[in-house]
């Protein structure tokens, strides 16, 4: 199995430790006046989400994790697992909570998210970077709300809440967008 270097570790960098998928999120090289150089790393554990920081002396390495991404269509919710399918070789997996944590409430059905895979197994899910969303509930407009005027909450059908300019009506839908949850506009306005 391959491996990578505390040299070539780089934010996003997937790597293996004791049987656990790992990824790089800060890479810190750090050379002392006397001694040997050494590499300060935090890394997330990509089953649990758990952040911890390792040092390594410089030049150590760890095995690169198998991980693949690819791109399911989100089909529903069975109350236990959220089941995704391949558009291309219609193979369906089925991913738990903690997978999907940070993407259900963008999720209704048929989205196309990105998944991230260990040995076949579902670490994570992303939600599209983008999704039309109808408001199920938001205080009433008053006449002369213009965009500038500041905003109000609306819940959207999937349960998410979001900042909408004042003039956003309960019923629109409207264009969201996923990493930063910020509203993007109306659809079909």
């Amino acid at each position: 199995m391959a491996s990578v270097s505390t040299n070539e570790m780089k934010s996003g960098t997937k790597v293996l430790i004791d049987g656990d998928p790992y990824a790089i999120l800060e890479n810190e090289y750090r050379k002392p006046g006397k001694g040997q150089a050494t590499n300060s790393l935090k890394i997330r554990n990509l089953r649990t989400g758990r952040v911890l920081e390792k040092t390594l002396r410089s030049g150590d390495s760890w095995e690169v994790a198998d991980i693949e991404e690819t791109d399911m269509q989100y089909l529903y919710n069975d109350g236990e697992f959220w089941h995704f399918m391949n558009p291309a070789t219609f193979e369906q997996l089925q991913a738990g909570q903690a997978a999907v944590e940070d993407a259900i409430k963008w999720l209704k059905g048929e989205e196309t998210c990105r998944m991230m895979l260990f040995n076949g197994v579902p670490l994570y899910v992303n939600a599209p970077n983008t999704v039309e969303l109808q408001i199920t509930e938001t205080d009433p407009g008053v006449r002369g709300d213009t965009s500038g005027g500041g905003g109000k909450p609306a819940t959207l059908e999937t349960g998410a809440v979001v900042r909408v300019p004042l003039f956003v009506q309960q019923g629109e839908v409207i264009k969201v967008d996923t990493r930063t949850g910020d509203y993007m506009g109306r659809v079909g306005k």
